[in-house]
Parts: structure tokens; C-alpha cells; sequence
């Protein structure tokens, strides 16, 4: 397939669709196992990783696999618990090990690719026609598809209490940081995080990048030219970071803040989305972020978009059925089940375009968000740059340095060739 992927998603122009993460230990038992006799007698032996909280759903997906193959073979399918966030470290570590079959967000790709980890998607046509033409594109390096698209809800917005703020406050963050101080309540987010700090430089004409390298990061934040220059971004996230109406937190705890009261608006993603619907009941909103001053101009706010995917293991000893089975798991009648039973957002075209799907507000508004958003891929450099970078703002105090000072110093942490 190669170069006809790439053609092809442009012909089909699909529409786009959104609506993610998870953490969590698992520990890795056995490996993969040889099959017994072959012919019509040959027991397909698979092992199988999902995350904790979608343990139930895989294990109905698997049970529907089995029962549309029983009469091509027996199978012996085990299940084991795996973060998501985790595979990319335990697959590097012992891939013989690894699970035949697993699902991974697309920033682990490039590592897992190069890693030779993944195999390529052998009907790759029809699973590019199938999915929406983002989560294709993420799964795809080099021109080939080494994943099955499975969510397509792996990115964040805003979600706001409408007790408190209009549909019309929500498009400024200047507004919502008002109303916020105003009520002595906040809007929170996790400031000093690379992912949630793009969020003020995607949308500003500056630039990020990582080299073909897969590890170097290109960056220009610190630009002393144009319409909007590096300084004017942190002069504009200073005055944020003051604001009495604004708060810093980890993510894993706006939804408790939600939950106590004092805060009433939060940058997060659908992982969250029962929590708040809990907390705010018929009050509760989402909706793409908005926007922010700089450099005297109202700026959309980025984000990194993202996106899960079913792999298939490279050095899997039965790997026809287990690319047979990570299709399955992730057609359009299992991504329907998953967002039925997990509230998570398909890729599938016709999936996405169901009346349910479309009633739930934090899907809708990462799909808003999508068309604002860009694909993560960084070098490890770039997170300890930017939480040094967001803490120093945070502080109120540049230790002396100036805004460009500080920018430059950005920029070199960023394009380190490896993380000091």
C-alpha cells in the first residue's frame, strides 16, 4: 500500500471526528506461544493487553471473535491488564514477551516503529477507508499503516459550569478568568505540563517540530520577529498565570476541585467527563477551548490532538490471526460497543456519525477542538524544557533573566539533542 495510503485519504475526504488516556501497572506473564498441531485441529494461542477499565468490553469483543471464527480454528486468547501509557517502555524492554496484540496512543509510534515492534496493517486500504482521515493519518510513518485505528478522543477542551458562565463567555479565556475572579472561583488546568502549555504556542504562527531523526526537536518559540513574537507569549501567560481567577493544578485533580466547588471551568479531556457531569449535573458544560490575548490579538488556543490504535507484534508466532483479531477489535460494531459501554470515541466513519454519539457534549467539543489541534510528536527534550519553562512563570520571577532570556533558554532546552 505505502504512497497509496496517503492518496487515498485525501481522496476520500473523510470527515473528521473526535473525542482521552489511561495509567496504571500490569505485570507481563508468559510470551507468545507456539500453536499445536496444524490443519483444522490447530489451537490459535493469542495474548491480548487492554487497561483495567476496559477489561469487561474486551473480553465481550473477544467472546463475539471467537464465535464468527469457530469453525476456521480453536482459540486459546488470553487477556492481560497493560497501561496504554505504559506499552511503549515494556514492549522495548522485552517485545518477546510482549502481547500479540495490544493498544497504544499514537506518540508512542515513532518509538515503537523504530523499535521494530509493529507490524504493518496488511489490508491497509480498507482500514484507511473505514476510519476518519486523522486517526489514519497518526497511525501512519513513512508512508505505511502500522496500526488500527480504534478511538479518536485522545486530546482535551474546556469544561465550564454553566451556572456560572453563558455560551458566549466561554469563547474568551480573558471572560472566564473574570467571571472566575469576580466569584472568587478558578479555571484550572495543568500549566506546567508540555501537553496542556502548547496549548498558547500552536495557534500563534511560531513553530515545533521533531527532526526525521524521531528524537531532536525544532523549535522557534523564541522569535523576536513577526506578528506575534516569543516575548508577547510570555508576557501573555504571566499575565494568565496572576490572574486570581486562574490555578495551576495537576490534572488528576481539577475534577476533585470541580467536585468541592472552587473551581467552575477546567482544560481536560473525556476521562473526566463523569466526574463533572456527577459534580454539575444538568450545569454542565464543554466545549473547545477559547480564545486568548496576545500581542493585542484574540488567539485560538491549540491543543495535541490524539489517538489510540490497535498493534500487531512483529515477532508474534501467529500473526495472520492476530492481525485478523486487532481488526476486529477495532470495526465499527466493537468501537460502537466501546463508546456504549466506556463512553470513548470511535474512529470508524459510520461509528462517529451516530445520533448518540452526537448528544454527548465532550465529544462534541473535542471534535471542535480537532480542527485547532496538531499531532503530538516530540522528542523527549521537550517536556522537563517546558515545565521549567511554565514554572518560572508560574513563580512570577525570571531569576534575574529577561523574557528573551528566558525564551532563548526555552528554545535550547527544547532542541537539546538529549535530555541532560
Amino acid at each position: 500500500m505505502n504512497k497509496k495510503i496517503v492518496k487515498k485519504l485525501c481522496a476520500i475526504g473523510l470527515i473528521s471526528s473526535i473525542v482521552l488516556s489511561g495509567c496504571g501497572k500490569a505485570g507481563i506473564t508468559g510470551g507468545n506461544r507456539e500453536e499445536s498441531a496444524g490443519g483444522t485441529d490447530k489451537v490459535v494461542s493469542l495474548k491480548v493487553w487492554t487497561e483495567k477499565d476496559g477489561l469487561g468490553v474486551m473480553n465481550k469483543m473477544i467472546d463475539s471473535f471467537k464465535e464468527q471464527y469457530k469453525d476456521e480454528a480453536e482459540f486459546d486468547i488470553t487477556v492481560e491488564i497493560q497501561a496504554d501509557s505504559q506499552v511503549r517502555d515494556v514492549m522495548l524492554t522485552d517485545v518477546h514477551n510482549g502481547a500479540d496484540v495490544f493498544s497504544f496512543p499514537d506518540d508512542q509510534i515513532i518509538s515503537l516503529t523504530a523499535g521494530g515492534v509493529l507490524t504493518e496493517v496488511p489490508n491497509a486500504d480498507e482500514i484507511a477507508a473505514a476510519n476518519v482521515k486523522e486517526s489514519v493519518e497518526a497511525a501512519i510513518l513513512n508512508d505505511t499503516l502500522y496500526g488500527y485505528p480504534m478511538t479518536a478522543d485522545n486530546g482535551y477542551f474546556m469544561y465550564y459550569n454553566k451556572d456560572y458562565f453563558s455560551e458566549d463567555d466561554v469563547k474568551s479565556l480573558d471572560k472566564m478568568l473574570s467571571i472566575a475572579a469576580a466569584n472568587n472561583k478558578k479555571v484550572a488546568m495543568e500549566f506546567n505540563s508540555g501537553w496542556y502549555l502548547y496549548t498558547f504556542f500552536g495557534n500563534t504562527g511560531l513553530s515545533l517540530s521533531i527532526k526525521p531523526d524521531g528524537i531532536t526537536n525544532e523549535c522557534n518559540w523564541n522569535s523576536q520577529t513577526g506578528d506575534i513574537t516569543g516575548v508577547a507569549i510570555k508576557q501573555a501567560l504571566d499575565s494568565i498565570a496572576a490572574n486570581p481567577g486562574f490555578i495551576s493544578m495537576p490534572n488528576g485533580d481539577i475534577a476533585e476541585h470541580i467536585k468541592s466547588g472552587d473551581v467552575i471551568a477546567g482544560i481536560s479531556g473525556v476521562w473526566d467527563v463523569m466526574n463533572v457531569k456527577e459534580a454539575w449535573g444538568e450545569n454542565y458544560g464543554a466545549c473547545k477551548l477559547p480564545t486568548y490575548t496576545v500581542a493585542g490579538k484574540e488567539v485560538q488556543m491549540s491543543s495535541f490532538t490524539g489517538y489510540k490504535m490497535m498493534g500487531v507484534n512483529a515477532y508474534s508466532k501467529n500473526k495472520e490471526w492476530a492481525c485478523r483479531l486487532a481488526d476486529w477489535l477495532t470495526n465499527q460494531q466493537n468501537q460502537e460497543l466501546r463508546f456504549k459501554e466506556r463512553n470513548q470515541g470511535p474512529s470508524n466513519s459510520k461509528a462517529s456519525e451516530s445520533g448518540e454519539i452526537k448528544k454527548v457534549a465532550a465529544i462534541q467539543a473535542i471534535i471542535a477542538q480537532s480542527q485547532y489541534g496538531t499531532l503530538q510528536r516530540v522528542g523527549n527534550s521537550y517536556w522537563d524544557a517546558c515545565k521549567k519553562f511554565a514554572n518560572t512563570v508560574l513563580s512570577g520571577n525570571n531569576g534575574g533573566l529577561s523574557d528573551q532570556e528566558v525564551m532563548d533558554t526555552l528554545v535550547n532546552e527544547i532542541t537539546a539533542s538529549a535530555v541532560k
